[in-house]
This record gives structure tokens, sequence and C-alpha cells, in this order.
């Protein structure tokens, strides 16, 4: 029986693993669904139609096996600029309904153009101080937006608005609904010490609800959410006036790209793990028909859950079904529990959205602000503020844009001293003739020319799924690499890290000056790579291995002959 085949080349072998995951993402993605629908300012049914609708869609018509869409930090942050927006046009959410709609349908038709044109492709060479500064900003963002709503009161849609108006829900705090929050959090953390079975936001939000219904406790609440097929809202979408039109397209491009960079580095991690490809064109037309379909509906927007992801994956999923279950679990959810969805406290939905933005934070590029180059530093700080203060897509275009002038200038004065940068080749060098004589087999050498940087960071990163599994060291040729920024700092531990886990060890020669202070000051040397693996030259190697015990490799690593890639 698990080896069959039904028609499309579907395994029923797969079919276990795919409905356990996608039950168990949309276990996690039910919560985070109607928080988001709370905080976008159209309600907890407008999450969970999103999610239902794109989880369905983009899973079915998508690029990414296994890939969990609905409803995201960054992308609920934009819907909540919308929505404010509009509402600052109208007057009110009813009035301004079809600018919204709009906005989200237009965001959907840009993302399935961006699609059909291929510019998945180009979400690389986004430099790391970039997006670890928008992914921060977003994280704070969300925090913030949540602490009126934990003190009982309704949150305005500025994060600037929450500090200076900060006197009024102080005034009127609503400690059971503090209380709930607080609980909210605490199981959100602890539970899964007791066991990882159950999802702790599910069980998180069950305890603080049904604390406040037996409690019978007075704090605001989601209201009703309709238990039936949401209606089309194309009347409201149709009705609006073309005076709004350049609005929503600048919002809908906005969304359409944040859309394809968040969608896209989920399915980079769910390629990281479970050691497949996905097709970005694809990924990106599946994800604007959702989120196209969603807004027809009533929905937000979304992209790809990396949580959702992770955990169906964990869980067994393995194809395009598993997502697909995800989404429907949402459907029967709303058509059979939808109206039990009103009792849920607004201060246990912060509780649950505080640690998603304490998570969406990029702790690792903070940590090393210190070390980095201080234009990286810079970037990720300017891309931060903006993000949380000023416009999303400006704090991303302006972040590129000043990550390119600081690199070329940076380029230009290197170019002055080093004069002979030329492109990767893999060409054996001629003091490399002695070591390939002597060691030809379980050695890979890669030669790198000019600066490591965010523009070829991705390209380097894919020499690891090259190197042979029974390849015992990896030697890189650094003696031509003048500069390193953050994504090549990143990018070369991403290596190491990958061989080590196939066995192998990395060994580097030339390291010039700033390339191995940053790799020091990141502790990549001597945490990853030992202080005994760099060399000089190539001779000192040479050298060394002629005095190394070389024999084949059994379990670990043990120094083995070699061979140039």
């Amino acid at each position: 029986m698990t080896g069959r085949t039904l028609p499309g080349g579907y395994r029923l072998a797969d079919l276990k693993g795919d409905l356990s995951g996608g039950l168990v993402a949309g276990v996690i993605a039910l919560p985070l669904a109607l928080a988001f629908g709370v905080q976008s300012g159209l309600g907890a049914a407008a999450g969970l139609y999103g999610a239902i609708a794109l989880g369905i869609l983009a899973a079915a018509l998508g690029g990414t096996r296994t890939q969990a869409s609905g409803p995201t930090g960054p992308m609920t942050v934009v819907s909540a600029s919308v929505v404010a927006t509009a509402v600052a046009t109208t007057g009110s959410v009813e009035a301004g309904l079809g600018i919204v709609l709009l906005a989200f349908l237009c965001g959907g038709v840009v993302q399935i153009l961006l699609g059909l044109v291929g510019i998945g492709r180009y979400v690389k060479f986004f430099p790391y101080p970039v997006v670890s500064g928008f992914m921060s900003g977003v994280g704070l963002i969300i925090i913030v937006l949540q602490i009126w709503p934990f003190l009982g009161s309704a949150s305005p849609k500025s994060p600037l608005e929450v500090f200076t108006r900060i006197t009024e829900p102080l005034a009127a705090v609503n400690w059971s609904a503090v209380m709930l929050g607080a609980i909210t959090i605490a199981v959100y953390y602890l539970f899964p010490r007791v066991t990882k079975v159950v999802p702790a936001v599910l069980v998180a939000l069950l305890v603080g609800t049904l604390i406040a219904v037996f409690a019978n406790l007075d704090v605001p609440n989601v209201g009703a959410i309709p238990s039936a097929i949401p209606e089309l809202q194309l009347g409201q979408i149709l009705s609006v006036s073309p005076e709004h039109y350049p609005l929503i397209i600048g919002f809908g491009v906005t969304l359409a790209l944040l859309g394809s960079i968040d969608s896209l580095l989920t399915s980079v991690i769910a390629d990281n793990i479970t050691k497949t490809k996905h097709d970005s064109r694809r990924e990106l037309i599946g994800q604007g028909i959702g989120n196209s379909v969603a807004a027809i509906f009533g929905g937000i927007p979304g992209a790809g859950a990396t949580k959702g992801t992770v955990v169906n994956i964990n869980a067994g999923g393995t194809t395009r079904l598993s997502g697909v279950v995800h989404g429907l679990f949402l459907l029967a959810v709303l058509l059979g529990l939808g109206r039990f969805a009103g009792y849920i406290p607004l201060s246990v939905l912060a509780g649950l959205l505080i640690p998603v933005g304490l998570a969406i934070i990029d702790y690792k590029g903070l940590r090393h602000l210190g070390r980095i180059p201080r234009a990286d530093a810079a970037v990720l700080l300017i891309v931060m503020g903006m993000t949380v203060f000023g416009n999303l897509i400006h704090a991303v275009a302006i972040g590129v844009v000043l990550a390119s002038i600081l690199f070329m200038k940076k380029m230009s004065d290197l170019t002055e001293a080093n004069s002979h940068v030329g492109e990767l080749t893999d060409q054996p060098w001629a003091d490399e003739e002695k070591v390939l004589g002597a060691h030809p087999g379980q050695v890979y050498i890669k030669h790198m020319y000019g600066p490591l940087f965010f523009g070829s960071a991705s390209r380097f990163q894919e020499m690891a799924s090259t190197v042979d599994e029974n390849a015992a060291l990896l030697v890189i040729r650094m003696e031509e690499v003048p500069y390193v920024d953050q994504s090549g700092l990143y990018a070369l531990e991403q290596v190491a890290l990958d061989l080590r886990r196939k066995g192998a060890e990395v060994a580097l020669t030339g390291v010039q000056e700033q390339p191995l202070a940053m790799l020091r000051d990141l502790r990549i040397v001597p945490d990853l790579i030992s202080e005994d693996m760099l060399f000089a030259d190539m001779e000192s190697l040479s050298d060394w291995l002629g005095r190394s015990r070389v024999s084949a490799r059994q379990d670990g690593f043990t120094l083995a002959p070699v061979g140039a890639t």
C-alpha cells in the first residue's frame, strides 16, 4: 500500500506525514491569523480569511513543496499602514474598505507579474544589513503596537503615536487584561518545557481565553466572527474612485515586494531543511494568486510563514498537500468554531504577538554591530529606524542604495591598491602542484578573487553543496580577497557549518588583515575554523600536510588525501 502512486505522481507513502504536518501547521497558524487580523485593523475574521485563501492556493500553486503560507508580521505591518491611510482618507474603515482591498488585490497581481518576469532570482542580492535592519524594525513595530492592547486599550496604528500618547492607556490600565497578557506570554514560553507535542501558541491562547470566560473578566474581546464562507467583496473593490489609484498602486507594489522577499526567504529555509530546491518564479505566482483571492474575500495578505513551514516539515510534511491541509483545517475551524473566537481577549492576542515580534528581531546582526564594518552597521541602524518610524519600502530602498554607494566607495578605494581583482576560477595555481600530486582525492581547493560581499555571498555559499560527502578538507584561497562585509562573513560561517556537518574542515590561506580581523571579532576563528587551519600560503599548508598522518576518513574528521575541484 505504501508504495502505491496516485495519478499525478503523488505517493500514498507521503499521505500520513502530509496530513500530520498540515494539521500541526494549521493549529499554530490559527491564533496568529486571528492576532494579525486584529493588528491589521480589519478584525480577526480578515486574518482568518487571508490565512485560508493564501494557505490553500499558495501551497497548491507555489514553488516550494512544504511551504505553509498565511499572514505574517511584516505583511501585517504594511496592511495596517494601508488601513490607517484609508481611514485617514475616507474617515472610517467601512468607507475605506474598497481602497484597502483593492490595494491588497493590486499587491497580489503585481506579485504574479514579478513571478512571471523571474524577479525572484534577484532577492539574493539584498545586503544582509538591509534585511537585518528591516526584520528587526518589523519585530519592534509588532511589539510596540501591542503595548496598548496589553494594557487593555485600543492601539493607534503608528508606533510614534504609541509613545506620544502613552499616558492614555496608563491612565486607564485594565489590570485584568494585563494579567491575561502576562499569563499568555508565560504559557507561550514555559509550556514547551512540559511538552512539545502540543503547540505552545495554541495552549497559551486557550488558557488565556478560558480564564477570561470562566472568571467573567471585563476585558476587550475579538468580537463575533461569522461562521460561514465570507462574501465576495467585488462591489467594494469596483466602487473605488480613480483618484485613489496612485495610492493603491504604491501600496500594492510595497506589498508585492515585501511579500516576495518574505516568502522566498522562507523558501530558502525550507530548502536548507529538506535539501530540495524551490522554484522562485512559481512560488511568487502562487503567492500572488493566493493574495489576490484573499483580497476578493476580504482577507489580509500574507507570505510564506517561517514558523509554520518549519513545523510542517518537522511533523512529516513533504509535498504541497501538507500546505493545502493546513489551509483546509483553518477553513473547517471557520465553519465550525468561528463563533467561539469572539470570546478571545485582545490582551491574549497581544500576549501571542509580543513573542512573535521578539522572534523576528535579528539578535545576531544587532549583537555584532560593534564588530562589523561601520558602513554595514550604519545601514542596519538606518533601515531599522526608518522601518519603525517611517515607510517600510522606503527603508528597504534607501538601505539598498546606501549599501551600494558605500560598497562602491570601498571598492573604489581598494581597486587602487588591488589592480588584479578578477573573476572566480577553479584552475589550479602553480603552487598547488605539489599538494595535488602528493594527495589526490579528498581535499577540495577553492579560489577567491576580489571582495566577498553581499553580491557574491550567495554564490560563495553554494560551494558547500558541491563538496563531495567523502571530502575531509576544503582549502579556500583568500590571497586575493581584500575585504569581507557582513553578508560575506555569515556566508563563510555557513559554509564552515555545512562542511562540519558533513565531517569536513575548512582551511584558509593568505587571509588579509581586514577579513582576518572580522573573522576573529565574530569568533568564526577560532570557534568554527581553528587558528591552526590558517596558513600564510600554500607552501606552509603543503608542509603541514606533509607532516600530518594522511589516511582515509572513517568517522568524523581525519586528514585525508586531496585533490582540487
